[in-house]
């Protein structure tokens, strides 16, 4: 009987590691509220941790060692001392390169419209069918889009199933509660136009070059540099071709936020040519960094 008890256990623990499809690193910072209780704001961190990792997110098996590297840094602007909180809240995801130490980052969002309520000791219950409560929406959202992101830079808009997900997550927050970002009117950069334009056919060109920058460039770049070069500089002018004047043009923010050091990191090595093409490409097609691709053409 003790046999079959450990086996069991160790049966379940093996699940439970499967389980896991992220590897959060979650910090609450609580240094804007002045108050002499903060164990609730340690208990908020560990409930947003444990909600994360011990969740089942993507359909397929992901083992311990694949669970896509995330953080979630969420700063408490106001608290009323009970259960109400506010504050913003910054997300960012990383993917190993193949063949190398080095981690490329998938996306940075800083979350501004950030409201909730949480109880000290409150486990966050979530469903996919309905709106449960807007910290738990909020970090279901994100999750979805970290694993869609992640998707599809290893296989062409492999994402999809998990950005409807997080469209589905959208759709249930609009009809269960009225918190800030969720909805078109609420701004141009928020949760509602992040899932609009990964849903979009529109940015298809964007999600395929993500695909490619990846797998057929950075991907190819520890064995051969000037090979995977070679495919990001033929990719690059894709990059031009995303529509940036559309209302909510979120996804080309997100992605330009997360890649525009490494992108300069990547052409400051080329040669003067591809140096001069590469400042060209994206400082027409992210201007909002251009100072940071022109310091290419002085290396």
């Amino acid at each position: 009987m003790r046999k079959l008890s450990i086996f069991i256990w160790l049966a379940l623990l093996s699940y439970h590691a499967r389980a896991q499809d992220l590897n959060a690193q979650v910090k609450v910072i609580s240094g804007k509220i002045q108050t002499s209780n903060r164990h609730i704001f340690q208990s908020l961190e560990t409930a947003m941790k444990d909600f994360l990792n011990g969740r089942k997110w993507a359909a397929d098996a992901i083992l311990p060692n694949e669970r896509i590297d995330c953080s979630f840094v969420l700063n408490i602007t106001n608290w009323d001392g009970n259960s109400n909180f506010s504050g913003e809240l910054q997300v960012q995801s990383s993917r190993p390169v193949y063949n190398s130490t080095y981690t490329t980052p998938m996306i940075n969002v800083n979350d501004k419209d950030f409201d909730f309520i949480y109880a000290e000791g409150q486990t966050l219950d979530y469903s996919d069918q309905t709106f449960t409560s807007n910290l738990a929406s909020v970090m279901a959202f994100y999750a979805y889009v970290i694993i869609g992101i992640d998707y599809d830079s290893f296989s062409r808009l492999g994402g999809t199933p998990y950005f409807q997900a997080a469209q589905a997550v959208v759709n249930n927050a609009q009809a269960g509660g009225s918190y800030k970002g969720w909805k078109a009117f609420d701004g141009n950069t928020n949760r509602y136009w992040l899932a609009e334009n990964l849903n979009n056919k529109v940015y298809i060109p964007l999600r395929n070059f993500i695909y490619d920058y990846h797998r057929n460039g950075l991907d190819q770049m520890a064995d051969n540099a000037s090979k995977g070069r070679k495919v990001i500089d033929d990719l690059l002018p894709t990059l031009a071709q995303v529509d940036r004047t559309r209302l909510g043009a979120m996804l080309p923010l997100v992605f330009f936020t997360a890649k525009s050091d490494e992108l300069v990191a990547i052409y400051s090595k080329a040669d003067n040519r591809e140096r001069t093409d590469a400042v060209n490409i994206l400082t027409q097609a992210d201007p909002s960094n251009g100072n940071k691709y022109q310091a290419i053409g002085k290396n």
